[in-house]
């Protein structure tokens, strides 16, 4: 594998995007970065002229692009994400600056990797941002910090393509690492057990969820470790043998 072809790995994510030439701009920077794989959530407007002129050539990008109902759905077959986001949480994950997030993304671009880009107006969600593993920031003037959502993907574009070009390639994992649709599914399994038992409670959840998602998150688990999981709590379905 030559040095950029971990690009053809990553995934940019666009989240509920309200107007249809940022779509189209997002192409054209993905495409002069050597990036292809474009993924929509709800997009409020696509397909759609603006987007093809603000493409300028980038056709083929908005041609592949996959439009889906959920960010899940996006990123199902992604072992990493990143939440591209400025906002500050108190439930925050590892945070990073673009260019840090973007050498993280290039070492792992041997499986299937995301950035993921929040609506215009109001960014990422924290139930949103909560499906990425780490969250990144590009250092902008802070007395000016308002930045379009287009030019926000060709920083971080710009950002892969470096980190490719300088990167030695990374090998292949010695254990398959978990996906994140792999991971969701542990995590409903979870909170399916501990609703059971009444340690949860979905009418009350509190930070519950976000700080479950966090913790998984962070854990980095392989397909296995989430398969052993799994295997446990299907025990506690099972009736006690006295």
């Amino acid at each position: 594998m030559n040095n950029t072809d971990a690009l053809k790995n990553i995934r940019i994510v666009l989240s509920r995007p309200s107007h249809p030439g940022n779509i189209g701009a997002a192409a054209r920077a993905m495409k002069t970065m050597g990036l292809s794989d474009l993924r929509l959530v709800q997009p409020r407007h696509f397909p759609h002229p603006d987007a093809v002129v603000r493409a300028a050539g980038a056709d083929d990008i908005l041609n592949a692009a996959q439009v889906v109902e959920t960010l899940p759905e996006a990123l199902s077959d992604c072992v990493f994400a990143v939440a591209a986001t400025a906002r500050h949480r108190e439930l925050r994950h590892e945070a990073l600056d673009a260019r840090a997030a973007a050498h993280a993304v290039v070492a792992t671009a041997p499986q299937a990797v995301a950035i993921v880009f929040g609506n215009e107006t109001a960014g990422l969600t924290a139930d949103e941002a909560a499906n990425c593993r780490i969250w990144a920031r590009i250092p902008v003037n802070p007395e000016f910090s308002s930045l379009n959502l287009g030019a926000a993907v060709q920083v971080f574009a710009y950002e892969l393509r470096m980190a490719c070009v300088i990167a030695t390639p990374a090998p292949a994992p010695e254990f398959a690492p978990a996906t994140l649709e792999q991971v969701e599914q542990l995590y409903r399994h979870l909170e399916e057990q501990m609703t059971v038992t009444g340690f949860y409670n979905p009418a009350n959840p509190g930070r519950l969820e976000l700080r479950l998602r966090r913790l998984l998150a962070r854990a980095q688990l392989e397909a296995e470790e989430v398969n052993i999981l799994r295997g446990f709590l299907k025990t506690l379905e099972r009736p006690k043998i006295r």
